[in-house]
């Protein structure tokens, strides 16, 4: 499976995910501002991903940094931190991920850390990150097996597998514990709308691994669940809030109510870095706006008349009353989520 993001002769590397499923291009970040760049442009997307890249760019500064001592290294970390917290704002495991660096850097800080071990401490807990969260969607994928039947139809929404992960996926870790597991999965992939990451990414992944993969528009959801022909819906997701509702790619919430209608089970897989206990629902999760162009052209090919207004949010919240489980690496939460998520959290936060 490759690698989404990894480490390459001092280098940040990337697969372009703009440019899947056609191309197999690679980026190389030298600096945080190209990582930063990288997420803006969803070069890179997916939160466990966006996380991930966050720490390496700020490890990346770090490392090339030629501060004369321990305050002026302080001053350019913190002021990378605040760059890459600005590139997405739903994303909860970015500002998890920056906000772990931060620890790191201040408890080395703290014990009078030289500037070397100090570049040393922040290189290492990048990797440390990235490693964990490989292992965490492997847990994911573990735990979240048990809810697929040993012959199923799932349907799944966005892209939430190794592209937006280190590698294995959370979403589609669990499809793919099924599959090692022996049973028998075909898979229906939402399109997903504007971006396309359904059809060009989560497709993409799935072929690869020779799992039966069928790609439905987005509108097509609700007559497949009508005809019988989904057993379980598994999603990933962006931010869950502390009562168990769940900020994920724009449809979503679409896909849970047609679930709930259809009496089909909804599932979210998603690390702990992915649950926000300080935000008490979903009314308090912001949701990014993406560009216009995203949807009134494809390619260069204009879809939409001028004169016409866009709006584009790139994600909504499904509520936790729709939601079967959250599939977590320390097991499945289930209702009432207040109570569960923050058992699951404990120690975590």
């Amino acid at each position: 499976m490759l690698p989404t993001i990894d480490w390459d002769d001092g280098e940040v590397v990337m697969i372009d995910q703009r440019k899947l499923p056609s191309k197999e291009v690679y980026v190389r970040c030298r600096t945080a501002k190209d990582v930063a760049r990288a997420i803006r442009t969803m070069v890179i997307r997916g939160a466990p991903a966006i996380g991930v890249a966050a720490a390496m760019g700020v490890a990346l500064d770090v490392r090339r940094s030629r501060a004369t001592g321990t305050t002026q290294l302080a001053t350019e970390f913190y002021r990378t931190c605040d760059l890459l917290a600005a590139t997405r704002p739903t994303a909860v495991n970015l500002f998890w991920a920056i906000e772990r660096m931060k620890r790191v850097f201040a408890g080395g800080m703290r014990v009078g850390r030289s500037t070397a071990e100090l570049q040393a401490l922040i290189d290492a807990e990048a990797v440390r990150l990235h490693d964990e969260d490989v292992a965490n969607c492997r847990a994911i994928g573990r735990h979240g097996a048990g809810v697929v039947p040993a012959e199923a139809r799932v349907l799944t929404h966005c892209n939430a597998g190794a592209l937006a992960t280190g590698r294995y996926g959370s979403a589609l870790g669990v499809i793919r514990a099924a599959v090692e597991a022996g049973k028998r999965v075909a898979v229906y992939a939402d399109e997903t709308r504007p971006f396309l990451q359904g059809a060009r990414l989560t497709a993409w992944e799935l072929v690869r691994d020779g799992i039966d993969t069928t790609v439905i528009t987005d509108g097509m959801a609700g007559s497949l669940m009508r005809a019988g022909m989904v057993d379980v819906v598994v999603v990933g997701a962006d931010r869950i809030a502390a009562n168990g509702d769940v900020a994920n790619k724009i449809g979503t919430y679409t896909v849970a109510v047609l679930a709930r209608e259809h009496g089909v089970p909804f599932y979210v897989a998603a690390p702990l870095s992915t649950i926000d206990l300080s935000t008490p629902d979903g009314s308090g999760i912001p949701i990014e706006e993406r560009d216009a162009k995203e949807m009134t052209y494809m390619g260069a090919s204009q879809l939409v008349p001028e004169g016409a207004a866009v709006w584009n949010p790139a994600f909504d919240v499904t509520p936790a009353s729709f939601v079967a489980g959250i599939i977590t690496e320390r097991g499945i939460c289930r209702p009432p989520f207040a109570e569960s998520l923050k058992h699951v959290c404990d120690g975590n936060q």
